[in-house]
């Protein structure tokens, strides 16, 4: 970067393209003005791609720049939305851009050799939320502008009624064998590098991970998902979306939890179309079927078939849509589900679209109908259940009248689920995993059986310390409470809640509300304000 100030502005996935095409030259214009130039840097799916093979390509790896620089006070950039690609969606590309021209590799989807793993590795460094790890180096202070805010008042867009009958809810796991339930958590005094590994009934050890520095003050957690209760809940949960007569929809967060939920999500798949997998498991092995994927994957494979095969498999498909319960649809038109592809629905934008109409989404005949939504692990689904009570109880909220809440995220330096990516394992075998510190002091514990998931997470003290500091100032700035989204039975949040319990201190709260609260009883204390 030049000497003149300078703000980075993201090529992105955006869609349209229109926006950044419309949004740029007006930037552009206002910072000509000020005496700073605006240039731009390419963090599309393409470019980063492009950038994993720049003995090809020649591509720069803009990403890594702008990675550096947010670790310097001048940074300054315009971060446009982007696509947190699913396996789908990253082969989509790859066949685009090879089309295009480049001779870049295509993704191997079971690598054998050396060299097909090593490009399978860089493509997994484009996979899912790879993006927002790198340049949130702080955490978020997010606001709608009054502008934007009164026009969304003055042109309101379509709102769905609400029924105080309606059969729609929100189904998880309930603290049965999920990521909530099974938490562990400790923060270290000093500081440390932390090695995790799997020991198996027979003692074998398996390290999983060599080595993750902590520093002192840090929060680690670990917790797993049981693939048996997982697996049991789903079914179970199948049945009362057929005995109800409502639509059964899996909301997950595929991208940004790019190992954990593409497996959860996978299981979801296999319960559903069992029969189906079942009757035809040596043929679909053979295709290299792989669920992860979504069942979208079987239906692409099966297109190489002979005639006879397909139609029978074609045959068993439908006959299963018949005896299931009705799936939410993504496109009717098209005849694709819910399961179908992992990216294609994320429950932070699923969840607010289906209240939005509602508390309905689309059937296979393209008409609204009412459903139950399955958040597998409960941590955060008692926050789009409270919602729903309360738009039952009080009708739809309505966007000419309704406020905004400014959101404070913490999630500087990886923090929380942001930096479990490789922390997070699908477990080979029944045994035991252990958090061993360097002084080979055991830090935490689960036993764990074949399948199930495990993961980790880290919360460094910088960025509470930030955390609490920004909710501190917004609070005041906007004259509104504040509200710490913690569970204090759950043991991560125990241990930030103690944090904010201290670091407000050091503050001037004098007429300041700032609460704590269970991330449902906090979105319930804010819709009813």
């Amino acid at each position: 970067m030049s000497a003149t100030p300078t703000i980075l502005y993201t090529i992105t996935d955006e869609a349209p393209a229109l926006a950044t095409h419309s949004l740029l030259p007006i930037v552009q214009a206002f910072s000509k003005h000020a005496g700073i130039a605006v240039e731009t840097r390419d963090i599309s799916l393409a470019g980063r791609i492009l950038a994993q093979f720049p003995e090809i390509t020649g591509a720069p790896d803009h990403l890594a720049e702008l990675g550096a620089l947010t670790l310097k006070p001048e940074a300054n950039i315009i971060k446009l939305p982007n696509i947190s690609a699913s396996i789908p969606q990253l082969k989509a590309a790859i066949a685009e851009l090879q089309a295009k021209g480049h001779k870049i590799p295509d993704f191997p989807e079971n690598p054998a050799t050396d060299a097909e793993k090593e490009i399978r590795a860089r493509y997994a460094k484009v996979l899912g939320s790879a993006v927002n790890p790198v340049l949130r180096e702080g955490n978020s202070d997010r606001r709608a502008p009054k502008a934007v805010k009164d026009y969304a008042k003055a042109h309101p867009h379509k709102m769905g009624a609400w029924s105080a009958d309606s059969k729609t809810r929100v189904a998880s796991m309930d603290g049965k064998g999920d990521f909530f339930s099974n938490e562990k958590s400790v923060t270290v005094a000093e500081p440390t590098d932390v090695r995790i590994e799997l020991v198996a009934a027979d003692g074998t050890i398996t390290v999983l991970k060599e080595s993750t520095p902590l520093k002192a003050g840090e929060i680690i957690d670990a917790t797993f998902m049981s693939q048996a209760a997982l697996a049991a809940f789903l079914s179970e949960q199948m049945a009362a979306a057929k005995a109800g007569g409502v639509l059964f929809s899996l909301h997950m967060k595929a991208t940004m939890m790019k190992v954990s939920d593409p497996i959860i999500f996978g299981h979801a798949v296999k319960v559903f179309f069992k029969d189906l997998i079942e009757k035809h498991a040596a043929l679909l092995d053979s295709l290299a079927v792989d669920f992860k994927n979504g069942f979208g994957d079987l239906v692409a494979k099966i297109q190489s078939l002979p005639a006879d095969q397909k139609a029978a498999i074609e045959a068993d498909i439908q006959a299963i849509y018949q005896n299931r319960p009705a799936l939410a649809m993504v496109n009717s038109d098209k005849g694709i589900t819910n399961l179908h592809v992992p990216s294609d629905v994320i429950v932070d934008a699923s969840m607010p679209a289906m209240i939005r109409e509602g508390g309905r989404m689309w059937n296979a005949q393209g008409k609204p109908q009412n459903t139950l939504a399955v958040i597998p692990d409960s941590s955060y689904a008692g926050v789009y259940q409270a919602v729903i009570d309360f738009c039952k109880q009080h009708g739809a909220l309505d966007p000419q009248t309704m406020g905004s809440v400014p959101n404070v995220g913490l999630m500087a330096q990886a923090a929380e689920e942001y930096g479990s990516h490789n922390k997070t394992f699908e477990i080979p075998a029944t045994g035991t995993v252990r958090v061993v510190a360097s002084d080979n002091h055991v830090l935490l514990t689960h036993d764990v059986q074949a399948g199930d998931i495990w993961r980790a997470c880290q919360t460094k003290d910088a960025p509470v310390r930030d955390w609490v500091k920004l909710a501190v100032n917004r609070a005041r700035a906007s004259n509104t409470p504040a509200v710490f989204w913690l569970d204090k039975i759950r043991p991560r949040d125990a241990q930030l809640s103690s944090k904010v319990e201290t670091y407000r201190k050091v503050h001037d709260t004098s007429g300041l509300d700032l609460l704590i609260l269970p991330p449902a009883e906090a979105c319930k204390f804010s819709l009813e304000r």
